[in-house]
């Protein structure tokens, strides 16, 4: 297989660094200032996810978008040397709307979700009005392995029924909407 990155990649990459070179690094003392106060999301975040989306530098993970989502849909080839270039600062992913948890999940509600959970969650997700999360614990287990996992799941009629204990947790940042994924 090969995996040269093709034109477009080249330019994308080009593109998105020298937005990084130009707006993300005169911030970066800032942000981490910011986040070691305590103040998360620094004030300045949203103007730079705002001027990241207008740039048509928003969602790149996502091949698959409609029509009416923003981004610019590239291929996981194209989207590699992006995301490799997004992981110079800690923080550049989140103003580009590819920062995990929120592409994962993201990409499971693009294929999966219902028309009221897209609505409610992916959405707001896409638009980046919104961050996500996941957990995978349970109380008896060392649940950072899966094979430990004693939640089970069942087809039971036309339902599905789930058994098992997770321990649940809150997330919460100022004025940003969360949406929970847990792991059953």
């Amino acid at each position: 297989m090969d995996f040269t990155p093709s034109p477009r990649a080249h330019d994308m990459r080009a593109r998105l660094l020298a937005f990084m070179d130009r707006y993300l690094l005169p911030y970066n003392a800032a942000w981490h200032a910011a986040v070691l106060a305590g103040n998360y999301p620094p004030p300045f975040l949203e103007d730079l996810k705002a001027l990241a989306r207008e740039e048509g530098l928003w969602n790149l993970f996502l091949p698959a978008l409609r029509e009416d989502e923003p981004g610019t849909r590239l291929c996981n080839l194209d989207y590699a040397p992006l995301a490799e270039a997004m992981g110079c600062l800690p923080w550049a992913a989140e103003v580009f709307n590819c920062h995990a948890p929120d592409t994962g999940n993201m990409e499971l509600l693009h294929r999966f979700a219902t028309p009221a959970q897209r609505q409610g969650w992916l959405v707001p997700l896409v638009e980046g009005r919104m961050r996500s999360a996941f957990a995978m614990s349970e109380p008896d287990v060392a649940s950072s392995d899966p094979t430990n996992l004693q939640t089970t799941v069942r087809r039971e009629g036309d339902g599905m029924v789930l058994s098992g204990r997770k321990n649940l947790f809150n997330v919460f940042l100022e004025s940003h909407k969360y949406l929970a994924g847990m792991d059953c």
